[in-house]
């Protein structure tokens, strides 16, 4: 089964505008429950963290329960570091198809969100790698890894940032 360009484009468009909108719920709905979600760190020597498992992390969740623990705190205002919520804007570019399979497509793209909290407006940018599945006729978010660019980041990062 293949999946259309235009439908790539039209469900990478939609998950971003739901992280702007602070629609979590259906911004969950974006994700398979056995999603990978990971943002590895750089090291010392300007390389990325290979393994989640056993080297530091910007962020990682191997499943979706992590996603949806972090949108309980962020809708039940128990994260500190997410009150008061940020306004974004995410801007999702160059989307390129790296390899179909049956039912899967290996699609990266860049990223480049505008948060603005506390009178200050901070930039996140980078490339994303993500896999996406057609389940029950829709696609689902498989996998992702986010590669944040971004040398310096002065703040707690989270879900809404990339």
């Amino acid at each position: 089964m293949s999946i259309s360009y235009q439908s790539i484009c039209a469900f990478l468009f939609r998950e971003a505008r739901l992280l702007d909108d602070r629609q979590w719920d259906e911004w969950l709905d974006c994700y398979a429950p056995d999603v990978s979600y990971w943002m590895p760190a750089w090291d010392d020597d300007d390389q990325l963290t290979d393994n989640p498992q056993s080297q530091i992390s910007l962020i990682y969740y191997p499943d979706r329960a992590g996603l949806e623990d972090r949108v309980f705190r962020i809708k039940t205002e128990r994260s500190g570091a997410s009150m008061p919520e940020p306004r974004t804007s995410h801007n999702v570019t160059n989307v390129e198809v790296l390899a179909q399979r049956d039912a899967e497509v290996d699609v990266r793209y860049n990223f480049h969100t505008l948060n603005h909290r506390y009178k200050v407006t901070d930039t996140f940018f980078g490339t994303m790698f993500v896999t996406l599945r057609i389940s029950d006729g829709q696609l689902l978010i498989a996998q992702k890894k986010i590669v944040l660019k971004n040398d310096y980041i002065r703040q707690v990062i989270d879900v809404y940032h990339v």
